[in-house]
């Protein structure tokens, strides 16, 4: 993140109004409706008293305002539309109750006398620059006036590090919902921001730190503005005035009479000029119409009212909103950082270097340091003593992807072969040669950088050193002079000290009748008659070493005899799954290109010799044994591909019952929803990396098949699972076929050893992943593919010294697709700091939040979900109160000060909050957040980037001809505008959300039909047409699934339509059905908890 961004515009939607003394309020929780009096402050994220979410039984809840009908929140019978990957229903963006409460107006006000506006300054440390110039901007949402302009930054000097522009203050009014109790009626949180330059970019982030704040002012009694004709073009309004969000109930506050004064700064407002030439000032993003318009775009279609507004007169403002374009805003920061640091290549030679963000384009240039690609960490800067890192508690981890995929203009990793006497080691700590090693008395011999330990220099290895104590031939050795590279490995390195044989996959295919009935078999054998053509290969090898077997189940296993000199297969059937065993060992597993005709001749079988079977029962765990145990007699590694149905309930080892109780939500018991049933499970799975067997799950059930049991195999194994709830050919072939063919060709490292070393002072602590781990040091996975990763932990055991920094050494041992034993490198070395600014200056809130929420989902195991919630809100306050103490500068304890680089980390964390998880909605199936936990375990930092905050992208802003992605908008409601269309993805669902008033050529060009009222609703594919709008939608689409691991199914969303409800869902920055507070509510809660802590 960058130190010189500005954060952005933009109106957090559907945050709860004030409440008029005398109206009712819907409830919202899961508590049914009494009278509540109200208390100083609302459990976070908890029942909030005055609120309910789901109405007594009997009574109907009432349609949101924005038109969706009622719908029950029942899981999605099949047929429907599945939540992308997950199960599906409806979710509202706010509740609205048709049983109504008395609410108690306002809570205490902060401090007993009114706040002023403070602007505040970047950290005291800062050494460099003039102390900023500063005004003041008012704005008040209700009745937006502006006062004073903003002088310019002046031009970066020195190192490129201008001093910040002008400290805003921003203030505005938050909703006074109860939720968070300690704000009076309509006072804000404070808001004020300190930017820097639009423009401006430091080569390195070594700038001092500097900080966003947010102050608030007064209020100046219950402001009710009245707006009787449009607004001067320098006032905060242009377009059509702001509306109530859908699930308000209390009526609008009435306009004052006409002629009446409103309270605030009289006068029209002076233009705000920019002296420089070339930039328009900004306050954080832009000014501008209250829509917030986002960078790149105007406001919204002409002649479109915006989506929610009422047409007509203005109508008046709801009062006392927190100027929502003063919060930082995710799109300004993402922009920002691809405009500054997406031109140049990043070059890994300088220690400590901050990586451009996760979603900007780079490319990388490896001179020493491993590329962003395969390690990203929290902070590169790490405290040199444990006090230090206790009193931030910013974790210190790092997130590896050995594996990761290298886009084509980079060249991939070196192979270094050193013969029989294989890499060169430290003697003590078994650390690899690399660039950090420090070479000695001319050669012959080397300090460890990682343990300081001398070893000799063999005498096939010797160098001489030139004159600055560097071995000349370090640019001609890549384990001297790169960050990442491959050695090599020699018989010492295998198992039973035999070279391995090439890995095997075995297809394991679910017979019973649900699974025929669907289509799946046939659909499947179908597929794999020209999939296996497209085996995993090595460089540039002829044909895949990699040889197959067939296996077909219900309650009983049948095997394949594939053997090339047969003229048909032969089947043999054990049916005494208790002692499982493989009844053939010649013939099983076959070359696909010396076995071909008899191959392809299976395929065309199977479908039709269990056509009609009416077994219902399936067995499961006995599969994998049997697979296993197959791998086991050829003797080399493998993967399983399973292909499953059904709840194992047949009578064999490993058989489950159905113990799904949603009963159990929000109670202690809930953590047992998340672990497995039994622990056969977990024996098998370890089994299974023993002998280098992965597995790799797709799952089809039209009921519960209890996902956290079933997912442990993959899990502890290293591999993948994949759900497709209520399976239909004609509805979701295309994702299935697509993540098959994906999953069957993507590279895999076999019976893999991972370890961490670390130099003196840190050491791994904790790991999160698909992995198994046998003793406390090594990870173990029977499968290692490019798109998992594993998350380190690191604590200090001793001090760090300034001077040498810490450096941390992946090193994977695995067998490749061809049988060749490998071993991958990975070296990066991370400042260390005495000064806690410097930490907060050089932290990544995007791996920061990928380590918090894998450390949240793995404590729903063994917590109640509230606590680890409570936990994730209480570290997040505990960092910011750290920075605010001891790096900002002093100011009121009404402004909330964030570091520049975490501006985003409230707003992020709250999605984490809010996910699935966490905090589930009425229609979230226990499996799907099962599921949904498992994924998130070994995702990359883009991937979880983009899955707890999705982008949304409007596409008919952009002129047709311009084929690059259009910038994103705020995922909020209020950003959609009716005239407009928008795709929203997160890494696992696709939306293509359809305004209602959509011009008509629009919806001819893209639906072939001729009015909105035609679309159909739900679709998923949409018509291949010749016209330049649909080409450049359509390419759209395949541009954001080619970027993600797994294929997103489009849905079609019509706005007011049943199915508005699930993409309202992704809409992060509104208060969610299930619970979750709105971004501005929770910025006020880490304000309130932030204050907490320093008093």
């Amino acid at each position: 993140m960058n130190v010189n961004q500005s954060a952005p515009p933009v109106p957090p939607y559907g945050q709860p109004q004030p409440v008029y003394p005398g109206y009712h309020q819907s409830t919202y929780s899961g508590q049914p409706g009494a009278t509540v009096p109200p208390i100083p402050y609302g459990a976070y994220n908890g029942p909030v008293p005055g609120y309910q979410q789901t109405p007594p039984p009997g009574v109907s809840r009432a349609p949101s305002s924005s038109g969706a009908p009622p719908v029950s929140t029942a899981q999605a019978p099949c047929g429907q539309t599945a939540y992308g990957q997950f199960g599906q229903g409806d979710v509202q963006n706010g509740p609205s109750s048709t049983v109504q409460m008395q609410r108690l107006p306002g809570s205490q006000p902060f401090g007993s006398a009114p706040l002023a506006p403070v602007v505040s300054q970047p950290s005291m440390l800062q050494p460099y620059g003039p102390p900023p110039t500063s005004a003041q901007v008012t704005a008040q949402l209700a009745g937006m006036q502006i006062s004073g302009a903003v002088a310019p930054a002046p031009p970066p000097t020195g190192l490129g590090y201008g001093s910040p522009t002008s400290l805003v203050s921003a203030s505005g009014s938050f909703p006074n919902s109860d939720l968070y109790g300690s704000y009076a009626q309509g006072q804000a949180p404070p808001l004020s921001l300190t930017q820097s330059h639009p423009g401006v970019q430091p080569p390195q982030r070594s700038a001092p730190p500097q900080a966003s704040s947010f102050t608030p002012t007064a209020p100046v009694g219950p402001r009710m503005p009245s707006m009787t004709g449009p607004l001067l073009s320098g006032q905060g309004f242009g377009g059509p005035p702001m509306s109530q969000p859908n699930h308000v109930s209390s009526p609008p506050p009435q306009a004052l009479p006409p002629g009446t004064q409103m309270t605030g700064p009289p006068g029209p407002p002076p233009p705000m000029h920019s002296s420089q030439p070339g930039y328009q000032l900004q306050q954080n993003g832009s000014f501008g119409p209250a829509r917030g318009p986002q960078p790149n775009y105007g406001s919204p279609y002409p002649g479109a009212p915006a989506f929610g507004s009422q047409p007509g007169p203005p109508q008046p403002l709801p009062p006392k909103r927190l100027d929502p374009d003063a919060i930082p805003s995710p799109i300004q920061v993402i922009e920002d950082d691809r405009n500054n640091r997406g031109s140049e290549p990043f070059v890994t030679g300088v220690r400590g270097q901050v990586p451009p963000l996760v979603t900007t384009n780079f490319l990388v240039k490896d001179q020493g340091n491993a590329s962003p690609r395969y390690i990203r960490c929290t902070s590169y800067n790490i405290p040199c003593t444990s006090d230090m890192a206790k009193q931030a508690q910013v974790p210190l981890a790092a997130v590896i992807k050995p594996l990761a995929r290298l886009p084509p203009e980079e060249a991939s990793l070196y192979v270094v072969d050193h013969g029989e006497s294989g890499p060169l080691r430290c003697n003590r700590c078994k650390a690899y040669m690399c660039p950090f090693m420090q070479f000695i008395e001319g050669g012959r011999r080397f300090q460890c950088c990682f343990c300081s330990c001398i070893n000799d220099v063999p005498p096939q290895y010797f160098q001489h050193l030139d004159h600055t104590g560097k071995r000349v031939d370090a640019y001609d050795r890549p384990e001297l002079s790169l960050g990442s590279y491959e050695f090599l490995a020699t018989v010492d390195y295998c198992k039973n000290n035999k070279f391995p044989i090439p890995p095997a996959f075995i297809f394991m295919i679910d017979v019973s009748y649900n699974a025929i009935r669907s289509g799946l078999v046939r659909l499947l054998c179908e597929e794999l008659k020209s999939l296996l053509d497209f085996l995993p290969r090595e460089g540039g090898a002829e044909e895949s070493s990699i040889r197959v077997g067939f296996v077909t189940y219900n309650k009983v296993l049948h095997f394949y005899n594939v053997k090339s000199s047969l003229a048909q297969p032969q089947m043999m059937v054990v049916s005494d799954v208790g002692d499982m065993f493989v009844p053939l060992l010649d013939g099983f597993l076959v070359n696909v290109n010396e076995s071909r005709t008899v191959i392809t001749s299976l395929l065309d079988q199977i479908p039709e010799m269990f056509a009609d079977t009416r077994e219902t029962e399936t067995v499961f765990a006995p599969v994998i044994q049997a697979g296993m145990e197959a791998l086991k007699a050829a003797e080399c590694a493998g993967k399983l591909f399973l292909f499953h149905t059904s709840l194992p309930i047949a009578e064999a080892p490993g058989k489950l019952k159905n113990r799904d109780d949603r009963k159990l939500i929000n109670t202690d018991k809930e953590k047992t929803l998340f672990q497995p049933q039994t622990g056969a499970y977990q024996t098998l799975a370890k089994e299974c990396v023993a002998q280098g067997c992965c597995v790799d799950l797709f799952l089809f059930p039209n009921q519960y098949v209890d996902v956290a049991t079933l997912s442990v195999v993959p899990q502890l194994t290293g591999g993948s699972v994949y759900k497709y709830a209520c399976f239909q050919v004609e509805n979701d072939q295309e994702r299935f076929l697509s993540d098959l063919r994906r999953d069957m060709q993507k590279i895999v490292g076999f019976d893999a050893v991972m370890r961490v070393r670390t130099s003196t002072g840190i050491r791994a602590v904790d790991f999160f992943g698909a992995f198994y781990m046998s003793n406390t040091t090594d990870v173990e996975l029977a499968g290692l593919d490019g798109d998992k990763t594993v998350t380190v932990e690191f604590k200090h055991d001793d001090r760090l010294n300034e001077e040498n920094g810490a450096l941390l050494q992946c090193a994977l041992l695995y067998t490749s697709c061809a049988g060749q034993r490998r071993l991958r490198i990975h070296n990066l070395a991370l400042n260390c700091c005495t000064q806690l600014a410097d930490l907060y200056r050089n932290c990544e809130t995007d791996t920061l939040i990928n380590y918090m929420a894998k450390f949240a989902y793995r404590g729903v195991l063994n917590s109640p979900v509230k606590t680890v919630r409570d936990t994730l809100i209480t570290q997040c306050a505990q960092i910011l109160a750290c920075y605010r103490k001891n790096c900002a500068s002093p100011s009121s304890a009404g402004q909330l000060i964030l570091p520049e680089c975490m501006k985003l980390l409230p707003v992020y964390l709250n999605c984490v909050l809010k996910s699935d998880v966490l905090q589930p909605g009425a229609e979230v199936t226990t499996d799907d957040r099962a599921y949904v936990r498992q994924l998130v375990t070994s995702m990359d930092v883009a991937e979880t980037n983009v899955f707890f905050y999705p982008r949304l992208l409007p596409l008919t802003k952009s002129p047709i001809e311009n084929t690059t992605e259009p910038p994103a908008v705020r995922a909020s409601e209020e950003r959609l505008s009716n005239g407009d269309i928008y795709l929203l993805e997160n890494g696992l669902n696709l939306f293509l959300w359809v305004g209602a008033s959509v011009q008509q050529g629009v919806v001819q060009s893209l639906f072939s039909v001729s009015s909105f009222s035609q679309i159909t609703s739900g679709l998923s594919v949409l018509p291949v047409l010749d016209n330049p709008l649909s080409k450049k939608v359509r390419s759209l689409i395949d541009s954001l699934r080619a970027q993600r691991s797994r294929y997103m199914k489009l849905i079609v969303v019509k706005q007011e339509d049943k199915l508005e409800m699930l993409f309202k869902h992704f809409l992060v920055e509104d208060k969610s059905l299930s619970g979750g507070a709105s971004y501005v509510d929770f910025l006020c809660h880490m304000h309130k908890e932030i204050r907490q802590l320093l008093s």
